[in-house]
């Protein structure tokens, strides 16, 4: 688990690396994602699971115990939605897509911090993957969160999380003309992050003692 500090603090080294601060407009964006997040409370027994599920917090919610720290994958999901946020979508829809995505995603996360970095970032091995007509991404297994819509109707947003450029294009397809889609490669930054909270030190709150 990690605490707050080391979430802004990996944040800046991710996002911000030539500051020594994460910036009050970034910070102020997480501090609202937080909240809006916590406004919604949820629902353990819907099936929906933008109802049943925190996109922050852990299955005891916010503000429970001592402490509110978050797991490796709640800090991902912050950094996930800043990136959301810095599209343009608004913190409603940023919120609600990470609920309504966190099993999936969860479980990508899960699976993605297991993987050998020597492998997933052989350049020898991404080289020899980069076909003509496909996307230019930085690691051997990418993995995509898609935001996409039809072009006469913006107010019908989908999201989806596609393993590998073959169920990108195969989304693709099957949405066929008409569609616009923006997707963001989630591998690099789920590790990326990773090594960034291991640079991290939780600080105690309250005010130190002499």
């Amino acid at each position: 688990m990690v605490k707050r500090n080391q979430i802004e603090e990996a944040l800046r080294r991710v996002i911000q690396p030539a500051t020594t601060k994460l910036g009050s407009k970034m910070s102020g964006r997480v501090k609202r994602m937080l909240e809006a997040d916590r406004a919604r409370g949820r629902n353990k027994r819907s099936e929906d699971p933008e109802k049943a599920n925190f996109a922050f917090y852990g299955t005891n919610g916010p503000g429970r115990g001592n402490d509110n720290s978050s797991s490796p994958y709640e800090a991902f999901a912050i950094l996930t939605g800043l990136r959301l946020l810095g599209h343009g979508w608004s913190q409603r829809f940023v919120v609600g897509v990470l609920r309504r995505l966190r099993p999936e995603l969860e479980r990508h996360h899960d699976r993605i911090l297991t993987q050998d970095p020597l492998i997933l970032f052989d350049e020898s091995l991404k080289r020899a993957e980069a076909l003509p007509g496909t996307i230019a991404v930085d690691n051997t297994d990418p993995v995509f969160l898609v935001v996409y819509s039809e072009e006469d109707r913006k107010q019908s947003t989908s999201v989806a999380v596609c393993r590998g450029q073959r169920e990108l294009f195969e989304l693709y397809h099957r949405c066929g003309p008409g569609y616009t889609f923006t997707q963001f490669e989630l591998v690099n930054s789920a590790h990326a992050l990773r090594a960034a909270l291991t640079q991290t030190q939780p600080k105690r709150r309250g005010r130190a003692r002499g």
